[in-house]
């Protein structure tokens, strides 16, 4: 087989990649920069932009499956720019697999396509889109998630019949992430780690490796009759969620720092977050604010779901325990602390 990954240079989409060459699959990677470890591992690597039509109908042409994980992240930016990249060029990709004749695509969405700012407690894929959105990444990987499933059953070049998916991974952590654990890292040592609301909010994560087994999971039940995955979306995760701010604090406690003590009320938070957001747009200051409301929120709240539709339609279990990840992270933390908090900040 010949699987194309959009962003495989990335934080999961490297994973993915290595659990594809190490399994034997032949990999095409689709990155605007050049990642010449993947090419060492014997990657085909196009460089080019989800957003160019004709460079992504090149990276399909002969393609079995696609694993869309590119995407612009983060809570904080212009509108355009999010809908360029993650509805725009997934419209690009879905009309590659449809002229090139792919038949199989999983997509990597958010479980914040559901979030409206409240209390989330073992949702269930049933829970509709939000209505109401905090942040412009939500919203976009909505109308991706959206555009995506509604393909699924169309025919595709060629004559066969295009399956798709969307997983939701939670909190993805896990060796290598310059972004969730290094900048939680990077605050702390700052002295701009607050924690929000009463501190018992329960939250869904998901280790790194187990992320990238439950897309290659889904990819080959897409393959098989009954094909149980296609034109679903699924919450993945560790399986049992955790309260936030203590795995805050054993993430610190790996390297050595002490835990969070300093907080800030679920409401004063929000109404910082939104004091920030309107001055950054003000003075048109592009730079993320420190607060924003939906950070707030998310901080505040519980959001942990019902993975039971992932275990059932395509097999997945969280092989890696949360414990071993959280040794294998803190082993990563220490012998790349330096490097780790240069790209956090």
């Amino acid at each position: 087989m010949k699987y194309l990954v959009t962003g495989p240079g990335g934080f999961l989409g490297r994973y993915i990649v290595e659990q594809l060459i190490a399994r034997g699959d032949a990999v095409r990677g689709l990155a605007r920069g050049n990642y010449p470890e993947l090419a060492a591992l014997g990657v085909e690597l196009v460089r080019g932009d989800l957003a160019d039509r004709k460079t992504v109908m090149a990276a399909c042409e002969g393609i079995d499956c696609v694993f869309h994980v590119a995407g612009r992240v983060g809570v904080w930016g212009k509108w355009n720019d999010y809908v360029r990249d993650n509805v725009r060029g997934t419209l690009n990709l879905l009309a590659g697999c449809q002229q090139q004749g792919v038949e199989r695509m999983v997509f990597t969405s958010s479980p914040s396509v559901t979030f409206t700012g409240e209390d989330q407690c073992n949702v269930a894929e049933s829970a509709p889109y939000a209505t109401k959105w905090l942040a412009h990444y939500p919203h976009s990987k909505a109308l991706a998630e959206q555009f995506v499933l509604a393909m699924n059953g169309e025919e595709v070049h060629g004559g066969g019949v295009f399956r798709c998916c969307s997983l939701r991974p939670h909190l993805v952590w896990g060796p290598r992430d310059h972004h969730l654990t290094a900048r939680l890292v990077q605050r702390a040592k700052s002295g701009q780690l607050r924690r929000v609301g009463e501190g018992k909010n329960l939250v869904d994560m998901i280790y790194v490796e187990n992320a990238a087994t439950a897309h290659l999971q889904a990819a080959d039940a897409l393959a098989v009759a009954p094909y149980a995955p296609a034109g679903k979306a699924y919450f993945i995760s560790q399986g049992a969620p955790v309260n936030c701010w203590q795995w805050i604090d054993e993430i610190l406690a790996l390297v050595n720092l002490p835990p969070v003590t300093k907080s800030i009320s679920a409401s004063s938070a929000y109404r910082v977050g939104a004091a920030l957001e309107w001055a950054h747009r003000l003075t048109r200051n592009r730079t993320e604010p420190r607060m924003t409301r939906f950070v707030a929120r998310q901080l505040a709240t519980s959001h942990y779901f019902n993975i039971a539709a992932a275990k059932r339609d395509f097999g997945y279990e969280p092989k890696v325990p949360t414990a071993e990840g959280m040794r294998r992270l803190g082993e990563w933390l220490n012998s790349n602390a330096e490097g780790g908090m240069r790209n956090a900040e």
